[in-house]
């Protein structure tokens, strides 16, 4: 009797549970329903126009590389980001549907340089199926937009046998997602990478460009390949580190933030929006901050997480207007009342005044900071991490404002000076590479001193 009561009571609790559990997985699944509804997304041709199409309407990329500062890429009128793999994607799909943005999704496929070797068919056959689960995971999320496979493998590579592990690969998100596009991405374009994409990349819908400097001749380099399938411009920015005017001592020279801002304008202007008929859109980069070359020479924002004078024109590219507090810019730099020079070569412990002239056209009052660093040394190549160069202290007073006295360093090398520009809203910034010979005059201040001495004879 005793055994009957408590299997009786154990069958109750049990049927309890089970509807308890039911309901909830129900309410679960009703909660979630709507937010996973899939919007299809299509690519295609009419008339010799390239159209991307979400639920059947055109959708022109106004994209941002990078997955942070979501509120400020709406303000500027961006309307999609992009990632590079999938580690935390299921937040940054979830935040971009709340905030209404479109994501295209990065599948990371492994790079030769990094140790991946494509003729082991087990690893290749692995990392298919890694990206199988993913998409099985992601492909009805409704802030999806299309698939990113891949990201400049073909960097510093000669296993050609890449190509077809990216198709396969595209071959197999098809089969399990036919409702969003195929792409993949190559590090700037040529003629020998456009032949691949035409002939290996057979399920691959869009072409990515990663593009630089090199950004001007995208469109006759596919034209010459007659390559006649839509593509996007997947980074761009200002010139790269490695197209950029050197020092003598080889330290690449960073264009201003006033410099950049006007290479935003004229290169969306030109390069993007103006060849839309088969270019989809574009992706700005970095849509946040990191240690490449230089801490500030790709990101659209500072370390401390401000807004840089970019965003001033990408806001107009998108919108067709500035915002009404615009960013400070920077007019010039002088080194001891001069203009500065391509290769600065200073002694040791020698003092130097360097001033930065700057404006805005709020009229907002502007504050001012300067930092010293020690050229970086952990130089890679492709994006992949860098480490920051650790500040030099005491060698600079009144850091606080337009003008700062520099005390050089005493050991020989290569320096460059940052200096930051804010309105509180926006920053401006600049840095000057510079080498510091110590034991004796740098060979062109002792060219000038010689001229000087010269002068003064003359005079006597």
């Amino acid at each position: 009797m005793k055994t009957r009561t408590i299997l009786a009571n154990t069958s109750t609790k049990l049927a309890s549970c089970c509807a308890l559990f039911l309901s909830l997985l129900a309410t679960i699944l009703f909660s979630s329903s709507s937010f996973s509804q899939v919007n299809p997304v299509t690519v295609s041709q009419k008339d010799g126009q390239w159209t991307l199409y979400v639920n059947n309407e055109p959708f022109y990329i106004k994209g941002a590389g990078g997955e942070k500062e979501l509120d400020v890429l709406i303000e500027c009128g961006g309307n999609t980001i992009r990632t590079w793999g999938v580690e935390n994607a299921q937040e940054v799909l979830d935040a971009a549907q709340k905030k209404g943005l479109k994501v295209m999704l990065g599948l990371w496929v492994q790079h030769e340089r990094h140790g991946f070797d494509y003729n082991d068919e087990d690893k290749i056959a692995n990392q298919l199926e890694s990206f199988r689960l993913s998409v099985r995971k992601y492909k009805d999320h409704p802030a999806l937009l299309m698939w990113g496979i891949g990201n400049e493998y073909e960097l510093e590579y000669s296993n050609t046998k890449v190509w077809k592990a990216v198709n396969d690969i595209a071959l197999m998100v098809k089969s399990e997602d036919p409702n969003h596009p195929t792409s993949t991405v190559t590090a700037g374009t040529n003629d020998i990478k456009v032949g691949f994409i035409q002939r290996e990349m057979t399920a691959i819908d869009i072409y990515g460009i990663n593009t630089y400097g090199d950004i001007g001749n995208v469109a006759s380099v596919l034209a010459k390949a007659k390559f006649d399938r839509a593509y996007m411009i997947t980074e761009w920015g200002p010139n790269g580190h490695w197209e950029s005017p050197k020092t003598r001592w080889g330290a690449s020279i960073e264009q201003t933030s006033t410099e950049k801002a006007a290479v935003y304008l004229e290169r969306y202007q030109k390069y993007i929006w103006d060849e839309r008929k088969q270019c989809l859109g574009s992706f700005a980069f970095l849509w946040g901050q990191k240690q490449e070359y230089t801490s500030s020479w790709y990101g659209l924002f500072t370390e401390d997480g401000e807004a840089t004078e970019a965003l001033d024109v990408l806001q107009y590219d998108w919108t067709g207007a500035y915002a009404e507090n615009r960013s400070p810019s920077i007019d010039s730099l002088r080194i001891n009342g001069a203009s500065i020079e391509k290769n600065i070569i200073f002694n040791g412990n020698e003092r130097i005044q360097f001033n930065v002239y700057a404006s805005d056209l709020n009229q907002d009052k502007l504050n001012y900071s300067w930092e010293l660093y020690p050229e970086s040394t952990d130089l890679k190549s492709g994006g992949d991490a860098e480490n920051k160069p650790v500040s030099i202290l005491g060698r600079l007073s009144k850091k606080n404002s337009a003008g700062v006295e520099l005390k050089t360093p005493t050991r020989e090398g290569k320096y460059r000076l940052f200096v930051t520009v804010t309105d509180g809203n926006r920053v401006a910034y600049a840095n000057i590479p510079f080498y510091v010979d110590p034991s004796n005059m740098a060979e062109d201040k002792r060219i000038r001193f010689i001229h000087q001495e010269l002068k003064s004879f003359e005079a006597q």
